[in-house]
């Protein structure tokens, strides 16, 4: 069988133990970016984000999330965490452009869209049996910028599925293969034991989107000379310029019980069903066309 898609990883905290994995639906798809920039209303390119409904278009540092959120589109039901990437698009050879639809990961059952998530720990020979300390309320990060121009970040990557279980091998940029697409965002890094003057060792945290290709198999609407027709919601098509983007939102110890509990293991962590974390969303603040052939990307007509 040839590739059902495209899988794009995004490693946020730097060859790993998995302690969680888990699933979380689509919250929201739309022009929004809290953390590059907050308050802007639209942002400059489309998202997708997963996690909790406390989800904005600011979300201030000084409150916790975990306290504003009712849902979470995430199996752990105490994960009112947001996580947020680009948004995957065909473009035809008549220049116009059509969202990819995503598709749920192995074992994930029937979410709607979304991503995998891991939390991990470094390999033990490298950093020793230390505790893992969870992030604080208010802690964000990102990594990868659409201004990339190389495949330098080794936690950025994709893969050619052949079947949902493929893995390897990974890319910096977009498979080249012109049967296949569907990117997970992800790949892991080592960066060694924690040194002196960072001793507190946390969780590394990567997340895996899966997109489905499949409705883009006929090769007429392709670009006549042969290239790649995949692009980011930011107009890039190399790949170079993944991103994903982080803030914390676990309820209480939650996440810190599940670092001290045993690889796989979530120490007692609440869970929820697939239809409650589907049944989980927010009203767009943005509201423009996204899933019709389209002209031009959104916020991108300019």
């Amino acid at each position: 069988m040839k590739g059902l898609s495209l899988a794009a990883a995004l490693a946020l905290a730097g060859s790993s133990q998995a302690y969680l994995r888990f699933g979380c639906a689509t919250l929201s798809v739309q022009r929004l970016d809290p953390l590059v920039e907050p308050g802007a209303i639209p942002s400059a390119h489309l998202h997708q984000i997963i996690g909790g409904n406390g989800f904005n278009a600011t979300m201030d540092p000084t409150t916790d999330v975990a306290q504003r959120a009712t849902c979470t589109t995430c199996s752990f039901s105490e994960d009112f965490s947001n996580y947020w990437t680009a948004v995957l698009y065909f473009k035809a050879r008549n220049g116009t452009y059509k969202r990819v639809p995503q598709y749920p990961n192995a074992l994930l059952g029937d979410l709607k869209g979304g991503m995998t998530v891991y939390y991990l720990q470094q390999d033990f020979s490298s950093s020793g049996n230390q505790k893992i300390t969870a992030f604080k309320p208010g802690f964000r990060m990102t990594v990868g910028t659409p201004q990339s121009t190389d495949g330098t970040n080794p936690g950025l990557r994709y893969t050619c599925l052949q079947d949902v279980m493929t893995r390897f091998p990974e890319t910096a940029e977009f498979p080249k293969q012109p049967w296949c697409y569907n990117t997970g965002t992800g790949g892991f890094i080592s960066a060694g034991a924690c040194p002196a003057s960072h001793p507190v060792r946390v969780p590394q945290l990567a997340f895996e989107t899966m997109w489905d290709t499949r409705p883009f198999n006929d090769k007429s609407l392709w670009p006549a000379d042969g290239s790649q027709p995949f692009v980011w919601s930011y107009e890039d098509s190399k790949g170079y310029g993944t991103h994903g983007d982080y803030v914390f939102g676990w309820k209480g110890d939650a996440l810190q019980r599940a670092m001290d509990s045993k690889s796989l293991l979530s120490n007692g962590l609440a869970t929820q069903t697939v239809a409650q974390s589907n049944a989980c969303t927010i009203q767009n603040t943005v509201n423009e066309d996204i899933d019709s052939w389209l002209e031009s990307l959104p916020g991108r007509n300019m």
